[in-house]
């Protein structure tokens, strides 16, 4: 009988392994795809984000490969996050030039009322649908141009945001070890000149894990860093023994990284959980409300305000401050709601009976410093020894655009002006 109960157990236990899904590893080729000839004479950009990492981790974690490239370099103080400081807006923000209220992408999940569905960034359809997106990244940009792009895992690189996908890329996971994604960007850069890309966008998630589930002060942090750290020399390296011509870098991040106060969060207002009347979204560090009346719209915010604690601010949309980029005169998708219930860090709102990380972002970071995120450049295209200001992230897309030649052609919210200084003979 025991005997029986075992093979009995081993069957169930293989049954539901071989039912896991598979994770698709494999890379995309989009074919009949070539350089110009214009294009292969322009210098390579291969821009490199790391989640999660915060301004001052380099420093903080001897991070020295890093400081070894950006002291020679160009290096940010630090760099401002778009609002809300939250990866998918950021990273999106980061690849075309767009805040997040118009781009669309105004949070990691957000509720669509035209199109009456959810966005979710672990939603492989809705990250693989760009319908959803707002705006043209730079591998659109590229391709438009008769240049080829290749990205790994950036946010939305899997879609067809703007038209175009990358030439080269890979639906998103987390199998690679950031040793194996350096690896790939070397061999794209080995391919025949026609079929080589020029723009790369490579993505790195081990920081900004640890730093959730760790802190940011926490030793697998630091560990985290150093990783990619690593990662960072090694495809320096192995891409100066190619003997390439003007390869150059830049390293960014979406956000930084702050302890929270999850042993007393704030209690969401009673009020909003009357479904009739209101939708909220709660992504702890911000919690946007959607008022389903809108002749109720006034009161409910004078209510919320009047009860409000010293550990959150209250805003109605149009009266969020400007440079901020996120009421109601931006939202040109209509996803981010009537009123915004804004907490003071460290604090966080959490609903009974859910769980929150160590470490959050989100914030807005004009206030909260832990939110800034990190800026670096090297290469032939960018001029030695400069330490420059803080500046906004939509900034980076023209700086991109314009190292590679590309015309910029749609509205975007980043300024050339900003960065064009950073580059020789500029």
């Amino acid at each position: 009988m025991k005997r029986g109960i075992q093979i009995l157990l081993l069957f169930i236990s293989i049954m539901g392994f071989a039912q896991k899904p598979t994770v698709d590893t494999t890379q995309v080729v989009i074919p009949n795809r070539y350089n110009s000839v214009d294009a292969q004479t322009k210098p390579y950009v291969i821009m490199i984000s790391t989640d999660g990492f915060r301004y001052d981790y380099a420093k903080k974690y001897h991070a020295e490969n890093l400081l070894k490239l950006s002291n020679e370099g160009v290096q940010a103080k630090a760099m401002i996050p778009s609002y809300p400081s939250i990866t998918f807006p950021n990273h999106w923000s980061l690849i075309t030039g767009l805040y997040p209220a118009h781009h669309g992408l105004i949070d990691n999940f957000f509720y669509d009322y035209k199109r009456k569905e959810f966005y979710a960034m672990s939603d492989k359809k809705n990250a693989e649908d760009g319908s959803w997106y707002g705006g043209t990244p730079l591998w659109g940009l590229a391709e438009k141009q008769k240049m080829v792009s290749a990205s790994l895992m950036w946010v939305g690189s899997a879609s067809d945001a703007g038209g175009e996908r990358p030439t080269y890329y890979y639906p998103y996971h987390e199998k690679f070890t950031p040793s194996e994604k350096v690896d790939k960007v070397v061999n794209w850069l080995t391919l025949p000149m026609d079929k080589r890309p020029h723009f790369i966008s490579l993505y790195f998630p081990e920081v900004d894990g640890s730093g959730h589930h760790y802190g940011p002060d926490a030793k697998e942090t630091e560990d985290a860093v150093h990783l990619v750290d690593k990662a960072i020399g090694d495809l320096v390296q192995k891409i100066n023994n190619l003997g390439l011509k003007n390869v150059n870098f830049i390293f960014v991040s979406d956000h930084g990284m702050i302890k929270v106060d999850g042993g007393a969060p704030l209690e969401i207002p009673a009020m909003l959980f009357d479904k009739e009347r209101f939708d909220f979204f709660n992504s702890q560090t911000l919690l946007r409300v959607v008022i389903k009346h809108q002749e109720e719209t006034k009161a409910v915010y004078n209510e919320l305000k009047a009860h409000k604690t010293a550990d959150y601010e209250v805003y109605l949309d149009k009266r969020l401050p400007k440079y901020m980029h996120f009421g109601i005169k931006d939202d040109q998708y209509h996803r981010i709601g009537q009123i915004l219930l804004i907490p003071k860090a460290p604090k966080i709102f959490l609903e009974k009976g859910k769980k929150t990380s160590v470490g959050k972002h989100g914030y807005n970071p004009r206030l909260v410093p832990e939110m800034k995120a990190t800026f670096y450049a090297w290469g032939p295209e960018f001029k030695s020894n400069v330490v420059i200001d803080e500046f906004t992230n939509v900034n980076v897309y023209p700086l991109v655009a314009e190292v590679l030649g590309l015309k910029v052609d749609q509205p975007i919210d980043g300024k050339l002006k900003v960065l064009k200084g950073i580059l020789k003979n500029k």
